[in-house]
């Protein structure tokens, strides 16, 4: 009877992770593997794009690639984890409960935005984490062309300076424009606790963002935080109201609360803290991986971050060793040296750095011909072809 490699979640890190077990599976001859894919749709959905238009168009079908590669898609959505008892109770299509064996499990249900207790939030904030939310967003967008001109009604407010943040920031002048003409009087605040624009860049970086910034007429608010959020704007903790038709919360992310459900040491995020295998090390059967892991990059001291750019290598990795661990194959210990920051900043253009010290290589449109041959091409899956789709799998293949 074959062993089964269960992956829950189909985003940049579950999906690499299958192809990626498929890929030594089938190095090995397909030596009594099956590798099954838990999740509510076989598609990738490009999140790092939300911010953009048409947002409904950013998710790309894994039905072929899977059917290919043999890899097993179960739809559903995961509830209840058993780590001893090996099992994932889930609900299903129908909304039934049903329950699914594994021998190893990737935990790839990725990371959402914090939503802490403030007064309004859940009611009168918008996100983009999610491609519902998103939708929601850009359908609110479009409702403002029906609605009478008014500062208010111009105005959006985006709650965090992250980088989230800045890029919907950046984006949304040409965004309300394009609805509400390109001589309307458009007014975007961004609310940053942090004294500084872009508290975790580089200088270099953090003057690119506030040059872009005031050439696009982003405002942010510094060492400030929200009170409170209702149907006409905001209220800041020092007082101050801006009133505004749209309020977005772009503030922290969080490891899916799944995480909970597995035995382990965590992270002020909630990712699981792995070895260098990605392996839970009170779970040995599970490996975490994409923003469930915590995981080290280099010998440098450096950790994996919240990005769909360590999210694809702690796939490939995690499928790899996950596989290995049942063929009796020594694991690749998880490596990621190289770290490049594309920051898209809207119709400014954008900006490239390379290295965790974030030296700036290009800017403008030159950065931004590289930010969209990241995000319309390279983080997109592989073709349906096993030579191309083994070939980028590959742990050890060099990336970016």
């Amino acid at each position: 009877m074959k062993k089964q490699i269960l992956i829950v979640g189909s985003g940049f890190s579950g999906m690499w992770a299958a192809v990626s077990a498929a890929r030594l599976s089938s190095l090995e001859g397909n030596n009594g593997l099956n590798i099954a894919v838990l999740a509510p749709a076989p598609e990738l959905r490009v999140r790092p794009r939300f911010y953009e238009e048409s947002v409904s168009t950013l998710v790309a079908p894994l039905t072929e690639l899977f059917a290919e590669l043999g890899i097993a898609f179960i739809a559903g959505s995961a509830e209840c984890i058993d780590t001893k008892a090996k099992k994932v109770t889930y609900l299903d299509a129908d909304g039934l409960k049903a329950t699914v064996a594994y021998e190893r499990l990737v935990l790839a249900t990725g990371s959402q935005t914090k939503r802490p207790s403030i007064a309004g939030l859940a009611e009168h904030a918008f996100d983009i984490d999610q491609l519902e939310s998103a939708q929601v967003f850009e359908q609110h967008l479009d409702s403002l062309t029906s609605r009478p001109a008014s500062p208010e009604r111009n105005t959006v407010v985006v709650c965090g300076g992250g980088f989230t943040g800045i890029e919907l920031a950046t984006e949304l002048p040409a965004r309300l424009r394009g609805r509400l003409g390109e001589n309307t009087e458009i007014k975007i605040i961004v609310v940053e606790r942090g004294a500084v624009i872009g508290g975790r860049y580089s200088a270099a970086l953090r003057k690119t963002v506030e040059d872009a910034s005031r050439e696009l007429g982003v405002e942010w608010r510094l060492n400030s935080e929200v009170e409170a959020i209702d149907a006409n704007g905001v209220t800041l903790k020092n007082g101050e109201r801006i009133a505004a038709s749209t309020v977005v919360w772009t503030a922290g992310v969080e490891a899916n609360p799944l995480s909970q459900q597995i035995e382990g040491e965590r992270d002020n995020q909630g990712r699981l803290i792995v070895t260098e295998s990605l392996q839970v090390p009170d779970c040995p059967d599970v490996y975490a991986t994409g923003d469930m892991a915590h995981a080290k990059t280099d010998d440098a001291g450096n950790t994996a971050l919240m990005t769909c750019q360590h999210a694809i290598q702690l796939g490939k990795f995690a499928g790899h060793n996950a596989a290995a661990s049942l063929l009796n194959i020594e694991p690749y210990p998880y490596r990621q040296v190289n770290y490049v920051t594309c920051l898209d900043l809207g119709a400014w253009g954008a900006v490239y750095t390379e290295g965790w010290e974030q030296e700036i290589k290009s800017v403008r449109d030159e950065a931004k011909k590289i930010k969209i041959a990241i995000t319309n091409e390279l983080i997109y899956p592989p073709a349906a072809d096993k030579t191309v789709a083994f070939a980028a799998a590959d742990p050890l293949a060099k990336f970016v």
